[in-house]
């Protein structure tokens, strides 16, 4: 029964923390509605959270498409279907790779940023003494955050689709000698504007389930420094491994859907 007690209780424990997450982003929202962000604030964020990850997102998605692209002609040229990379390249970003890659470099940069900064907040008794001079915690730290990060995540993910479609016509041209009229015109034959679509909408919420988690954490963090270390742990794992759950959800809502 011990083992058994143990089980239900880290359970629960987990139940908890969803709900807890849950509130957090709701009444985070409803705080919105009540009193408006300054956009001062929601242009800050979008400056720290979007535009400083444009060469961590850039790299990334610049040297995947190069190695996918690589292991790709070299086994397609056995049956002479090397043209066909640009397209494979173009719906595997569009759909999966685009969007999960940058959510996930994000969770790494942005959302241990996030849960570091508002968890030494906490502990230094900054975010009381917002409470105390009746400035509403939410609004002022929280909200700007979303907003910028929903504006910021589809535009960082279609930067990345772009820039490893590049990767990967440099790798079919300059080492694959693939001719680059048939490049151009197979782009298409694997993907279309619902990819795309499908990919942003992807962003759009992997961008929200990183922020508020990693804000949840931060915001709730105890313990002083070593808290503070936890916290960013937490943010940073819970996200990654949260983001590819929701991707799972998604891609099957979209294939029983549309497909």
């Amino acid at each position: 029964m011990n083992k058994i007690e143990k089980i239900g209780n880290w359970f629960l424990g987990k139940v908890r923390s969803v709900g807890g997450i849950a509130l957090f982003y709701g009444h985070t929202i409803k705080r919105m509605f009540i009193q408006r962000p300054r956009g001062k604030l929601i242009v800050e964020q979008m400056m720290r959270l979007g535009v400083d990850s444009i060469a961590v997102v850039t790299l990334t998605a610049l040297f995947t498409g190069m190695v996918i692209a690589l292991q790709s002609v070299n086994q397609l040229a056995r049956f002479g279907g090397e043209g066909y990379v640009g397209g494979m390249v173009s719906v595997l970003f569009a759909r999966e790779l685009g969007p999960v890659l940058t959510a996930i470099m994000l969770s790494g940069r942005v959302g241990a940023s996030m849960a570091a900064e508002l968890g030494t907040m906490r502990v230094t008794e900054q975010i009381d003494a917002l409470e105390t001079l009746a400035s509403d915690p939410y609004t002022y730290l929280i909200a700007p955050r979303i907003i910028a990060m929903a504006i910021m995540a589809p535009i960082l993910t279609a930067l990345a689709m772009g820039v490893a479609q590049v990767g990967s016509f440099f790798v079919c041209i300059v080492m694959a000698d693939v001719d680059p009229g048939v490049y151009i015109a197979e782009l298409g034959s694997f993907s279309d504007a619902w990819d795309m679509v499908s990919g942003l909408i992807k962003a759009f919420t992997f961008g929200q389930v990183l922020t508020i988690i990693s804000c949840y954490f931060g915001f709730h963090t105890f313990g002083g420094a070593e808290g503070v270390g936890r916290s960013t742990t937490n943010a940073v794992v819970i996200s990654s491994v949260n983001i590819l759950i929701f991707d799972v959800i998604l891609t099957t809502l979209f294939f029983l859907a549309f497909d």
